[in-house]
């Protein structure tokens, strides 16, 4: 099976730069993205052969995740069913037979860290989510996880060190997560490979230079690791300042 999310930073307008081109080519058992910026109704894609599931943020033009595919699940909830985190449009977890399966955009702390306390609350909810469900069947979850967890996940560690996406706090939660029986599927394959990005600042030709930072991953259940076969980077595709990621698993 090969699953493949994508922050696509407005879909609207990377359906404008090739999305569909994309998104049929690489034929994804499951598709899933975020920061769709998107309210009900604004958009009319068509994906044959594909369920959809959409969850909007509240908020206008903001925020908000979308998952495709082929299989129906047995059922998809919205949210992690804590009111305070749920407003923003940012999970959808589809139950399948063996697994469950989590698209997510975990909000981001911001300049000058403003959001970095609620960031905090957050992931703690989120893990607490996930290892609920890990408990019933293994999870899988995907997307954009808006933290580089080590040095070697960007460019410029020295100079981006306590800047959103890469401070103490938000690395250790993730080093959490690593420790409460889930796998960075990429590092799994990969642990040593170096100048392996997903998002690229849209200043300073960042991704000219490949001045980037790895902050898209599947986190896949430690007791399922043994059903991967590989993860993959598709740094070549543009459309946004996020490239896609890629999971496969037998």
């Amino acid at each position: 099976m090969k699953f493949i999310s994508w922050n696509v930073n407005g879909l609207r307008a990377c359906m404008g730069k090739g999305f569909m081109d994309f998104f049929n080519e690489i034929d994804a058992d499951i598709f899933c993205l975020q920061e769709t910026k998107l309210s009900e109704g604004q958009i009319e894609l068509e994906t044959p052969g594909y369920f959809q599931y959409w969850n909007y943020a509240e908020k206008k033009g903001y925020s908000g995740t979308a998952l495709f595919t082929k299989k129906e699940p047995i059922s998809v909830t919205y949210g992690i069913g804590i009111e305070e985190h749920d407003h923003e449009g940012r999970v959808i977890t589809a139950e399948f037979e063996d697994f469950y399966f989590i698209d997510v955009y975990v909000p981001n702390s911001q300049r000058e860290l403003t959001r970095l306390d609620y960031r905090m609350v957050w992931e703690e909810a989120f893990l607490a989510y996930v290892k609920k469900l890990d408990e019933k069947k293994p999870v899988i979850y995907c997307g954009d996880l808006n933290v580089a967890h080590k040095e070697i996940d960007l460019k410029n560690p020295k100079s981006n060190h306590m800047n959103a996406g890469f401070t103490d706090q938000e690395r250790e939660c993730f080093t959490r997560v690593t420790e409460n029986g889930f796998i960075d599927s990429f590092r799994y394959f990969y642990p040593d490979e170096k100048d392996k990005y997903s998002w690229w600042s849209y200043m300073f030709k960042a991704r000219e230079k490949n001045a980037g930072w790895r902050i898209d991953y599947f986190v896949v259940s430690e007791k399922i690791k043994d059903r991967m076969t590989d993860a993959k980077i598709h740094a070549d595709i543009l459309g946004s300042d996020h490239c896609p990621v890629e999971l496969d698993i037998k």
